[in-house]
């Protein structure tokens, strides 16, 4: 295993406000470093983003987790919400999902709206139906379950987004795998595309699925070290370091040793 001097252990990224740069899983100790970049537009292209902001600190067996917010965004699929125009039956079934404060979901119109494109009104019918009926046995959650990733990735405007986008709904990337791995071959290290909030993790996109485990994915980002605010930090370098190394007082617990 290579030994992490001070030279390259650190990196000039710091966490972001209220969350750890270090995290202790079982799979090992890593440092999570949070990128801040520009806003990212539609007429930005990854790689050039990766090139400049990530390529001088990277070493080969460093991870690099991509928001898939900004690979949606220049894949086109972010749209200002006044140009998306609900039918009635985006009005009527978004009525009835559940809102969070960590995303709008499908709870708007114009977010209902760009599922029935994407996904297709049968299925989200039908979705909808059993996610009714379960409810009645305590069952929560079978509307997204059936659903799935592309339904959970989609999005609204919010507050605390940085503009434009807090005027912007947002379908999931598309072809999150195959954009992975074309990043990954670009800057050579491993690409992981995340939706992650402080309600938990979505892996959309692994650039190398037999060295890539999703638990593993969700571990070390358990406590979404990006956050999701005005933070403007949608890449994050991820590296692997001894326990010794780290102070105690700036590492985040596994939750199962405790």
């Amino acid at each position: 295993m290579m030994r992490y001097t001070e030279e390259n252990f650190t990196l000039p990224f710091a966490p972001n406000p209220g969350k750890s740069l270090n995290i202790m899983t079982n799979y090992g100790v890593f440092s999570r470093y949070p990128v801040k970049t520009h806003v990212i537009m539609e007429t930005d292209s990854l790689g050039s983003v990766l090139d400049h902001y990530l390529t001088p600190y990277l070493q080969p067996d460093d991870y690099v987790f991509i928001s898939e917010k900004i690979v949606a965004i220049t894949q086109g699929r972010a749209f200002p919400v006044e140009e998306i125009k609900p039918g009635r039956w985006a009005r009527l079934l978004s009525s009835f999902v559940q809102k969070s404060s960590y995303g709008i979901g499908l709870g708007m119109p114009c977010t209902m709206e760009l599922a029935i494109r994407e996904i297709g009104l049968l299925k989200i019918l039908l979705a909808a139906v059993c996610a009714a009926v379960t409810k009645l046995f305590g069952i929560h959650g079978v509307f997204y379950q059936i659903l799935g990733e592309q339904a959970r990735a989609i999005d609204g405007p919010c507050d605390y987004t940085i503009p434009p986008y807090n005027r912007y709904a947002k379908l999931a990337p598309s072809r999150p795998n195959e954009v992975a791995k074309e990043l990954a071959a670009h800057i050579g290290v491993k690409v992981v595309i995340i939706d992650a909030n402080d309600l938990g993790v979505e892996v959309l996109g692994r650039s190398h699925f037999d060295e890539i485990d999703i638990d593993f994915c969700k571990e070390v980002f358990r406590d979404n070290p990006l956050a999701q605010g005005d933070e403007q930090t949608p890449l994050c370098i991820l590296r692997r370091v001894r326990q010794e190394d780290v102070s105690p007082a700036i590492l985040s617990p596994n939750p199962e040793s405790r």
